[in-house]
């Protein structure tokens, strides 16, 4: 079994600067990975270096619901709420990786959305189409929490696979945050996919979904 790379073999730090957003000003700090010269970002905010675990999130990228403000799946509202939990808190720490649609890309995430269209669930989708369910990769989490001195995490997730990727990687997560946001007409099955085949912890189903996503 060949060795794990060293951090410093995985990416590169490679520069910082201030964030201001409507919680808070964060600092924003970048990295480029080496294998695929893809750019993840960390979020900071307070003194993050203490040992103290830290509230954290690992997002991974939605342009369509972080940036396009979709209403299928609830990334950009966890996105927002994450932000909103550090900045109330003073103290903590978003990775941003680079891993659009659990991993397949935002083209083949929009061809999962069309078989979605036609009666497949998320899961289904990535399978028809030759992916796994979820094709995220954590490793870089590892230099990145290094990059800050951080041992341990109060994580805000739903996700019990991102809490076992990270305790595999040796982060501590001392406490699991539940990120309970957007549930709508719109990703209301989505959402009970996601608990149903991949496990997640998730808020109670809509008592009625109008017919055709209609609000």
């Amino acid at each position: 079994m060949p060795a794990t790379p060293a951090a410093e073999e995985i990416l590169d730090y490679t520069t910082s600067c201030l964030l201001p957003t409507p919680w808070a000003q964060f600092t924003l700090h970048a990295f480029v990975e080496h294998s695929t010269g893809k750019e993840h970002l960390a979020m900071t905010l307070g003194d993050i270096s203490d040992g103290a675990p830290v509230l954290a999130r690992v997002h991974s990228e939605c342009l369509t619901g972080d940036v396009l403000f979709s209403q299928r799946c609830d990334c950009g509202a966890q996105l927002e709420g994450a932000l909103k939990k550090i900045a109330d808190e003073g103290r903590g720490i978003l990775l941003y990786l680079r891993q659009e649609g659990r991993g397949i890309g935002l083209v083949n995430k929009m061809r999962a959305y069309r078989l979605q269209e036609a009666g497949a669930d998320t899961v289904e989708a990535n399978l028809q189409l030759g992916f796994h369910a979820d094709a995220r990769n954590y490793e870089l989490c590892k230099p990145m929490l290094a990059q800050f001195g951080i041992k341990s995490l109060r994580l805000m997730t739903n996700n019990p696979r991102k809490i076992d990727a990270m305790e595999k990687l040796g982060v501590t997560v001392s406490d699991r945050v539940p990120l309970l946001v957007n549930r709508n007409a719109f990703n209301n099955s989505y959402l009970n996919t996601k608990e149903a085949k991949l496990g997640h912890m998730m808020q109670p189903q809509l008592d009625a979904v109008v017919e055709d996503g209609q609000l």
